[in-house]
């Protein structure tokens, strides 16, 4: 049976998303979790950019090198890929929505639908604002990912 797998969805691909992946990365690392992991985005802005540097550097003082990730849209074939498809807020949960192929497979949720008491909740986008702002992000996906670990591997 192949590992369960998870891509995760924001704008652009540049900020929550690779944060994301990165954080469920590490976190599956730790638990000795096999997983196919993978982010993009619903827009096409930053196709083949490396994460914003502010993203690079939160996920470095967390003793993690996100530079080598590319952003990428979103592809039809991800929903038959993917178990699990996981937006970062509505907006790209609903477009997530509006763009799923009918033989789509993935199960699409919000991050923080995973967090108890966060449900329906969006992860901040702290593109536009100051460095802080990403340590926000950081918080918050590193959250949302651990608890969707914990879904993934059930209970013990």
């Amino acid at each position: 049976m192949p590992p369960p797998s998870v891509l995760f969805v924001c704008l652009g691909n540049i900020c929550r998303s690779p944060l994301a992946e990165a954080a469920l990365r590490a976190a599956a690392k730790r638990a000795g979790a096999g997983l196919l992991i993978d982010s993009a985005g619903t827009g096409d802005w930053h196709l083949g950019h490396a994460p914003d540097r502010r993203a690079q550097a939160v996920a470095a003082r967390a003793g993690i090198d996100i530079s080598t990730l590319r952003a990428r849209q979103v592809a039809a074939e991800d929903f038959r890929r993917f178990d699990h498809i996981v937006a970062m807020d509505r907006q790209n949960l609903a477009d997530l929505r509006r763009i799923a192929p009918l033989d789509g497979r993935a199960r699409l949720s919000l991050l923080l639908d995973h967090v108890p008491g966060r449900a329906g909740q969006s992860v901040a986008d702290p593109y536009f604002g100051e460095a802080a702002g990403f340590e926000t992000t950081w918080h918050d996906v590193t959250a949302g990912t651990q608890a969707l670990l914990r879904l993934l591997l059930g209970p013990d």
